[in-house]
């Protein structure tokens, strides 16, 4: 009976717990999300580590920290920054629980696009490490879309089978 007791305590304490992380990173990355939109640079950048990772829409955006910054810089700097709204959010840890992983569609100035991406446990705070973003583009598109970048991206796998 101890030992029953003892896993349903353990299982509850357990559960409490991923729930607490599981709001602290929805929290963590719509406050993110919100800080871009209202073109708080600082606010943005310290959400995420210092080794962070920004994989953007275009081929060629694949940023380290202090990179993405310089860029990111007037836009934020002028006010003319993005705004993303979470629709849908899932969310995944490690065995850990210093880790987690999480998808996401949002509401955007491209329509719906898709995020995902990793943030860590640093102390009590999560953090973004690696994030993604990309465009969705409906199925029965795909050929229309295909056709509008071909030329653009034909000519920069070129560039990267050289490498």
């Amino acid at each position: 009976m101890k030992n029953t007791i003892l896993l349903l305590l353990f299982m509850s304490i357990f559960a409490n717990a991923q729930t607490l992380d599981k709001e602290k990173i929805n929290q963590t990355l719509d406050t993110w999300h919100k800080a871009a939109a209202d073109a708080k640079f600082d606010a943005y950048f310290d959400a995420m580590t210092n080794d962070a990772i920004y994989i953007g829409t275009d081929a060629t955006e694949n940023w380290i920290k202090p990179d993405f910054k310089a860029w990111a810089k007037p836009y934020f700097d002028k006010g003319t920054t993005w705004n993303f709204i979470a629709l849908e959010r899932h969310i995944f840890f490690d065995k850990t629980r210093k880790m987690a992983w999480f998808d996401e569609l949002l509401n955007t100035q491209m329509k719906i696009c898709r995020g995902s991406g990793v943030l860590v446990k640093v102390g009590k705070e999560w953090k973004i490490q690696h994030y993604v973003l990309s465009m969705t583009v409906p199925n029965d598109e795909v050929d229309a879309v295909v056709k509008a970048k071909s030329p653009i991206e034909d000519i920069l796998i070129k560039e990267l089978q050289k490498k």
